[in-house]
């Protein structure tokens, strides 16, 4: 006769941690037909309403959940500052479809210039709520990548395709693209 020892259940407690999320860039590659309802508002959320949009996302917990119900029509990774400072030169946008200027961001901001502006954004101390970002359009509209996407875009990353978790070959992505 075996004895069954009692083990109460309680509650793990463990403290929080502040830890600052990373941030991550999103592409949509692939297009909208044969797509389930669900994904499609999780595209809109995300603000990928067509092909060839990018997006800043933080590394959130819900965010992360998003992108991975995605993964199969986007490519995401981390960003790193210098192609982050190229991305908002070359293709950031404010109110009117003018060009993000570092003019505009010592006007409109407490910085300076769009490399103070891109590493406060790096560093997590702008989110797309917050009042410097207010005039500034979350979303940046690439170009085809130059010289084709890496494989088909029917494939995962991890079997030679574009899709999905891509890790640090998303600022190379960027870098054709932009």
């Amino acid at each position: 006769m075996v004895m069954a020892k009692n083990i109460s259940k309680k509650k793990l407690k463990l403290k929080q941690i502040e830890i600052t999320p990373k941030l991550f860039f999103a592409v949509r590659i692939r297009g909208a037909p044969g797509m389930s309802g669900k994904i499609e508002d999780t595209l809109t959320m995300l603000r990928m309403n067509r092909i060839n949009h990018g997006v800043l996302v933080w590394g959130q917990k819900s965010s992360l959940g998003m992108l991975k119900k995605v993964k199969d029509y986007i490519a995401f990774g981390e960003i790193d500052q210098k192609t982050l400072v190229r991305l908002l030169r070359v293709r950031g946008r404010v109110e009117g479809n003018k060009s993000l200027t570092d003019e505009y961001i010592k006007k409109y901001t407490e910085y300076s210039s769009i490399k103070e502006f891109a590493k406060g954004l790096f560093e997590g101390q702008i989110k797309y709520n917050s009042k410097d970002m207010k005039k500034i359009k979350p979303v940046f509209r690439l170009h085809p990548p130059i010289k084709g996407f890496r494989g088909s875009i029917k494939k995962s990353f991890n079997e030679g395709g574009t899709l999905g978790y891509v890790g640090n070959y998303i600022n190379v992505l960027i870098h054709k693209m932009i």
